[in-house]
C-alpha cells in the first residue's frame, strides 16, 4: 500500500509501451503503477516515478519487487512460470495467475487446451524441432500445403513464424525446441475479441475487431469490424469471455481469429490463432474510442473492482501503428517534434500516441488513433498521420510547408469567446 495515497500498487513487470499507457491509464485513478524494467532507457521508465531495474527472469529483482507491490500483472508473457508459482505460494497476487499465463506462453498447450475445450482452432500437431524434416511432409500429407510452422514458445510479431510451402522450406530450427504445426487457414481476415475478467468473475468484452497484419506485425486496427455479421461477432465475443472464464484469466485477454469459410471446425466461421493475457495492440483503439481503455480496465481487472463500460465513444475507431522508416527516407532528416507539429496542424482529430522509444526502421514507435463516422475516410486519414509520423513522408503528396495544391495549410482553432476561426502558416518551419 502506498502510505500517501493509501492505494494499492500494482507493479508490472516490463518497462515497455504497454507498461507506458498502463502508467497514463493509472493516474485518474490515483494509482501508484511500480514497473520492473530491465532498463532505464525503456519506455515506461521514461515516464514512471517508481521504476525497478532487473530481467523478469532474474529470482531476486522479481522477488524484491513483488514484495514492493501489492499486486503482480505484465507487459510481456516472458516471464518464467516457476518464478511466478513460487511468488503465488508466499501469497503475491498474480494476476494472471501463472496457471493461466501458460497457456499464452506455450502455443502446444494453448492448442491442446483449447482443443479439449472443443474451441474452433485449425488441425495441429505438436512436434520436437529434430523432427521436423519427417513431421512436416506427414502433416501435409493430412491437410495439404502449406503448413504453418510455430515454435511454442518465444515467438512475437510474425517472429518464431513459418509458412512452409514445400519440403526444401522447412526452418533450419536448433533441436530440442517444441514446435506447432498448422494447417493454413482459408483466411478472410484476421480479427480480434478482446475482453476483460476480474478475480470476482466480472467480465467484460470490446465489440471485436479487424486487424490489418504487414510482414507478421499489426499496423492497423478497425473498431468495429466493418461488414461482420452480428451473430458472428457475438459468437466470438462469447468464446472470448468463454476462454477467460475457463482458463481463469485475470486482466485483460486478447483473442486473435481468423476469419473464415464456415466449416466443421469453423461452425461461426472463425479459428482461435493466437491468446495474449494483457492489454495488446488490437486494444490500444479504445484509449480513445470507448468509454473504458483496455489499460485502465486492465488495472480495475488486477485490482478487482468493478469493470467499465466498453461502450463505444464514436462510431468507428482505426488505430494505425508508427512504425520506423527507412534511413534513406525523404523525410529521415525531419525531427518527430517537427512531424507532430505539422500532423497535428494538418490533422486536428488525430490522437497521437508515441512511446518515447529511439528511432529503428520497421519499430513500432507508437500508434495514432481517429474516430469518426466513415470507416474509408478513418483508415485514409490514419495511414497517412501513421506514415508521416514514421517517415516524415506524406504518401498523398501533401506539403507541409504548401499545402495540398502549394497553399498554406489551415489550422481549425477556437478562440476565447467561442467562436472558431482559422489560423494560416505561410510556410513557417517548425524549430
Amino acid at each position: 500500500m502506498d502510505p500517501r495515497t493509501h492505494l494499492p500498487i500494482v507493479g508490472m513487470v516490463g518497462g515497455g509501451q504497454l507498461a507506458r499507457m498502463t502508467h497514463q491509464a493509472a493516474i485518474p485513478l490515483g494509482q501508484s503503477l511500480a514497473v520492473l524494467a530491465e532498463s532505464p532507457d525503456d519506455a515506461a521508465a521514461l515516464v514512471c516515478r517508481d521504476v525497478h531495474i532487473g530481467g523478469p527472469a532474474d529470482p531476486a529483482a522479481l522477488r524484491a519487487f513483488a514484495e514492493h507491490c501489492d499486486v503482480l500483472t505484465f507487459d510481456h508473457e516472458h516471464v518464467p512460470g516457476g518464478l511466478l508459482r513460487e511468488l503465488q505460494a508466499a501469497g503475491v497476487a498474480v494476476y494472471p495467475p501463472p496457471e493461466a499465463l501458460i497457456f499464452a506462453q506455450d502455443k502446444a498447450r494453448m492448442r491442446r487446451r483449447l482443443a479439449e475445450m472443443g474451441a474452433p482452432i485449425p488441425p495441429f500437431r505438436i512436434c520436437a524441432s529434430d523432427e521436423l524434416h519427417s513431421a512436416v511432409p506427414d502433416f501435409a500429407e493430412e491437410v495439404g500445403w502449406p503448413v504453418v510452422a510455430k515454435t511454442a514458445s518465444g515467438g512475437y510479431d510474425g517472429h518464431g513464424v513459418w509458412m512452409v510451402h514445400d519440403p526444401a522450406g522447412i526452418p533450419p530450427i536448433p533441436a530440442g525446441v517444441t514446435m506447432v504445426l498448422e494447417r493454413h487457414a482459408p483466411l478472410i481476415r484476421e480479427l480480434a475479441a478482446v475482453v476483460a475478467r476480474s478475480p470476482f468473475g466480472q467480465a467484460a468484452a470490446w465489440p471485436v475487431v479487424e486487424t490489418v497484419q504487414r510482414g507478421g506485425i499489426c499496423v492497423e486496427v478497425i473498431a468495429p469490424a466493418q461488414g461482420l455479421d452480428p451473430a458472428r461477432a457475438a459468437a466470438a465475443s462469447r468464446l472470448a469471455l468463454q476462454i477467460a472464464s475457463d482458463l481463469g484469466v485475470v486482466g485483460v485477454l486478447a483473442v486473435e481469429l481468423f476469419e473464415v469459410p464456415v466449416s466443421d471446425r469453423a461452425p461461426d466461421g472463425f479459428t482461435v490463432n493466437e491468446l495474449a493475457m494483457r492489454p495488446h495492440n488490437s486494444g490500444h483503439w479504445s484509449q480513445d474510442g470507448a468509454v473504458t481503455s483496455q489499460f485502465e480496465q486492465h488495472l480495475r481487472a488486477v485490482l478487482d473492482y468493478p469493470l467499465g463500460s466498453t461502450l463505444l465513444t464514436a462510431p468507428v475507431t482505426v488505430m494505425a501503428n508508427v512504425l520506423g522508416g527507412a534511413l534513406d527516407s525523404p523525410g529521415a532528416g525531419i525531427g518527430m517534434d517537427e512531424r507532430v507539429h505539422h500532423l497535428a496542424a494538418r490533422f486536428p482529430d488525430v490522437k497521437v500516441h508515441l512511446y518515447g522509444k529511439s528511432f529503428r526502421p520497421g519499430r513500432k514507435l507508437g500508434h495514432v488513433n481517429v474516430c469518426g463516422d466513415d470507416p474509408t475516410a478513418l483508415q485514409h486519414r490514419a495511414r497517412l498521420a501513421a506514415e508521416w509520423l514514421g517517415s516524415g513522408v506524406w504518401t498523398d503528396g501533401y506539403s507541409s510547408h504548401g499545402g495540398e495544391h502549394g497553399s498554406a495549410y489551415r489550422q481549425v482553432v477556437l478562440r476565447a469567446d467561442g467562436v472558431t476561426g482559422t489560423r494560416r502558416s505561410e510556410g513557417q518551419k517548425r524549430v
